[in-house]
């Protein structure tokens, strides 16, 4: 993969912050600590997501202190997704690392995470293997889910929902993120052949507050990895997926016409009609699948601007 973008830094970190008033000065010393002796031109971003409390002040204070720190404001509460997205959109650096905002990530292990991009890797994953969260509500389900997407997807991840993850800039920049979409990322980058690795990192038991994410969003994980398996399986041959669509409405036209043709009713306008009906609807999904092939043949991928533009509303930078 070649990168024809210039970044003016080697390393972006970035964490979203909800309500983590308690945390986040603690956050950025970790992160400080981490990797300014690591020798590489770094920033620090910090994305808060509509935060109650003193989290952005907190925060703002702090960047006025260190010109490596940005402030990143929603002016409500996205999610998580959209916050780590924010980071990344902003991020300069070659490789781009994101973790959560409440301390159970160590930023100790980002100079692993490097390491492994050295060696080549688009990709490095966490894998939290001595999880410090409740058993029932927490590691239990995440357990399920990864081997549910590991199945679906085909990407055998240990733990999809760790959010300490490196990636190369290229790479991650050219992902549209949204709802729960972050846990998926490696899934969706499959299509384009990278390189995926997964490395063991340590993992704390929260300090501060309860956590913001739980198990209300379980329905949008659900909804998005259906949308990431049709899209890892389809989007090469969408003109195919289409065909299967159409198979239906296209059945409907032609018994409903030979009904009409070779039956003894007296007025058979209404048959003919649903014919007709049902006939211009497998016109159209063909259709659409043929347009489908053109933009991924053509390359213009034009959705994914649209949706970096949308990112962008509701957000300031500091």
């Amino acid at each position: 993969m070649t990168d024809s973008i210039q970044y003016p830094l080697d390393l972006s970190v970035t964490a979203p912050l909800f309500n983590e008033e308690d945390s986040v000065e603690m956050l950025y010393c970790a992160i400080r600590d981490a990797i300014a002796p690591l020798g590489k031109t770094y920033e620090i971003i910090l994305v808060d997501d509509g935060s109650k409390d003193k989290t952005f002040e907190i925060a703002k204070s702090l960047a006025a202190k260190d010109p490596h720190l940005k402030i990143v404001k929603f002016r409500r509460n996205y999610g998580q997704t959209p916050a780590m997205a924010a980071g990344i959109d902003h991020a300069q650096g070659k490789i781009i690392v994101t973790m959560d905002g409440d301390l159970q990530n160590d930023p100790k292990d980002i100079e692993h995470f490097l390491s492994k991009i050295n060696e080549g890797y688009d990709i490095v994953v966490g894998w939290r293997h001595k999880r410090q969260d409740k058993l029932i509500t927490r590691k239990i389900p995440s357990m399920i889910a990864n081997r549910i997407i590991g199945k679906i997807t085909g990407v055998p991840i240990k733990d999809n929902g760790c959010s300490l993850k490196a990636y190369k800039a290229e790479v991650i920049k050219n992902i549209p993120l949204y709802s729960e979409m972050h846990r998926f990322i490696p899934a969706m980058t499959s299509i384009t052949g990278t390189t995926v690795a997964e490395i063991k990192v340590r993992h704390h038991a929260r300090q501060f507050g309860e956590s913001k994410y739980g198990l209300s969003r379980i329905y949008k994980v659900l909804f998005d990895l259906l949308t990431v398996k049709t899209l890892v399986t389809f989007i090469s041959r969408p003109l195919y997926w289409f065909f299967l669509l159409s198979i239906i409405p296209g059945s409907i036209a032609l018994v409903t016409f030979l009904y009409a043709l070779f039956s003894n009713i007296e007025s058979p306008t209404t048959m003919f009609g649903l014919t007709i009906l049902f006939s211009i609807l497998t016109f159209f999904i063909l259709l659409t699948g043929v347009l489908g092939e053109l933009i991924f043949h053509t390359g213009d991928f034009k959705f994914n601007k649209i949706l970096k533009l949308t990112q962008k509303i509701g957000t300031d930078s500091v």
